[in-house]
């Protein structure tokens, strides 16, 4: 019962973070196209988690350059980009089953 409960939390914590990630990439919709093709714009879309905390953390940082790029990455929490990376990567599977 123990285990049904840690499940079901679970579950309603990755639809909370899978909502908050579509609002918060609804942002990221005004450049980049989130069906997963690349038009000009490098796709986010198929990123793992990693690879994309890993560069907006770089944009975040001002390692990596890029005006836009930069301004977006400090407007979002550490945690926003955590949510954001795990919505996307969930994205990646979601289109690679189409």
């Amino acid at each position: 019962m123990a285990a049904s409960l840690a499940i079901c939390v679970a579950e309603r914590s990755f639809a909370a973070d899978n909502d908050e990630g579509a609002q918060l990439a609804a942002t990221c919709a005004a450049c980049h196209r989130l069906e997963g093709h690349d038009r000009g714009l490098p796709s986010i879309v198929g990123l793992s988690e990693e690879q994309f905390v890993t560069v907006m953390t770089a944009f975040k940082s001002g390692e990596r350059s890029g005006p836009i790029m930069q301004t977006m990455a400090r407007s979002f929490s550490n945690e926003e980009i955590a949510i954001l990376a795990r919505y996307f990567a969930a994205r990646a599977k979601e289109t690679q089953r189409r």
